[in-house]
């Protein structure tokens, strides 16, 4: 047991963990003690793994599918958001190509990087990702994802998203206008059907590597390691 020095207080060592998803017990309406662990009740506890492909034509079938519905998580990362409701307009109506915006991580397969990324909003955009399910996929728009754009020297946002997060299309331009956004759909949906669009799959086979990449950067990391 360790003993306190009057001449050295204790230093409670800092962990990922905030304040309130700390272990606590709680009383019930029945007068019983509940243990409660926030963090094994949001998060999940084991690594992820890989999607498994299918057989044959099962497989090609699917890939068709998931091609002609690609659900969009309506997450605006950056100034290259701006492009992206026009898309919903009839001028452009990305929904005759399949393509449809969604609230929430969990109903989505493809994240929009609209841009630069600070650092506050990696953590979001990685938790974010974490959580939907797979196969998933990403499309950097604009300059900033790919070597920092204009902000290339900021202290406060990154350079190249890909040593973070895995990149399935990259979108050039600053900022692209709505129809190369199309176009990047369009290329998404090629490497789709081609069985081609397995950057769910690295990130899993190279977890370890992107969480050290994003620990370096992001200094006040306090989250789990998984957000499955």
């Amino acid at each position: 047991m360790e003993k306190e020095n009057k001449n050295i207080p204790l230093v409670k060592t800092k962990t990922f963990i905030n304040p309130e998803n700390e272990k606590r017990s709680v009383t019930a309406p029945d007068g019983s003690i509940i243990e409660i662990d926030p963090i094994k009740d949001y998060f999940c506890q084991d690594r992820p793994k890989e999607y498994k492909v299918r057989s044959g034509a099962v497989e090609k079938f699917l890939n068709w599918a998931r091609a002609e519905s690609l659900w969009v998580l309506g997450f605006g990362t950056g100034c290259g958001s701006i492009e992206i409701p026009p898309l919903v307009t009839p001028r452009f109506d990305m929904y005759r190509y399949g393509v449809q915006m969604r609230p929430t991580p969990r109903q989505s397969n493809v994240f929009i990087i609209s841009g630069y990324l600070s650092v506050k909003t990696l953590k979001r955009a990685i938790r974010s990702y974490e959580q939907m399910p797979s196969p998933k996929y990403i499309i950097a728009l604009g300059s900033c994802t790919i070597n920092g754009g204009m902000y290339w020297d900021s202290y406060n946002t990154i350079n190249r998203l890909d040593h973070y997060m895995p990149v399935d299309v990259y979108i050039a331009g600053c900022m692209p206008r709505p129809e190369a956004l199309l176009a990047g759909f369009a290329k998404l949906k090629e490497l789709i059907k081609a069985g081609k669009a397995e950057k769910a799959n690295e990130y899993v086979r190279n977890l370890d590597w992107y969480k050290a990449n994003q620990k370096k950067i992001i200094k006040d990391w306090n989250m789990p390691d998984y957000n499955w």
